[in-house]
């Protein structure tokens, strides 16, 4: 059986992440694929539990380095009992923020060493890799004014600076710049079939789907 494909969204809040990946995993049902959407932090029930600490809580709840740990500990679990599964049973694996999240927001973010991240990551992840990934941009003042109009709840990361939001956005670009044939930046201003036109014909020229 052929491995199933992985596909991430990324981007900071308020960049409509969830809508679009419900859409797109609509679109490859409609093409005949067997689809899985997930996230993160969470995606396995270990991984939820520790969800409610990192997005939950005062913005300074945790160091940098100990919310890094905590996103890695989740990380490895969904990885190992859901992600890596799906794609061993052929199926196509949509994921709501992965490792490129940890980097964006604590290493851009909040500073800390990329070298660090990169060795949590490898760690956390093993060789299962995202075969594509769809960094939604935004400008982060819309993205917040959009976040803070269906806030309730899981608010943590949009109560942080609008200086560390600016930071991680940089940071996404950054990693997009770094990695082109695996990265591909969507404009995320547009209204929600704008954003779905787009991300649907990434995905049928990266990954050679019909949409």
């Amino acid at each position: 059986m052929a491995r199933g494909r992985f596909i991430t969204l990324e981007g900071g809040e308020g960049a409509g992440k969830s809508t679009q990946i419900r859409l797109l995993a609509d679109a490859l049902r409609t093409a005949g694929m067997d689809v899985v959407t997930t996230r993160e932090p969470g995606g396995s029930p270990g991984a939820e539990v520790v969800r409610d600490l990192l997005v939950n809580g005062e913005p300074g709840r945790w160091l940098p380095i100990s919310e890094a740990m905590l996103l890695s500990a989740a990380r490895h679990d969904h990885v190992m009992r859901t992600i890596r599964p799906a794609l061993e049973a052929g199926r196509w694996v949509l994921c709501d923020r992965f490792a490129d999240s940890t980097m964006a927001y604590q290493g851009f973010g909040h500073g800390l060493d990329h070298g660090v991240l990169t060795a949590l990551r490898d760690i956390a992840v093993g060789d299962t890799k995202p075969d594509l990934t769809l960094i939604l941009d935004i400008d982060p003042a819309q993205g917040l004014a959009r976040a803070a109009s269906r806030r309730g709840g899981e608010d943590r990361y949009e109560r942080m600076q609008v200086a560390f939001h600016e930071r991680l956005r940089e940071g996404y670009q950054a990693i997009a710049k770094a990695e082109p044939s695996r990265c591909a930046m969507i404009d995320a201003s547009t209204g929600i079939d704008g954003i779905q036109a787009a991300i649907r014909a990434t995905v049928a020229d990266r990954l050679g789907v019909a949409l």
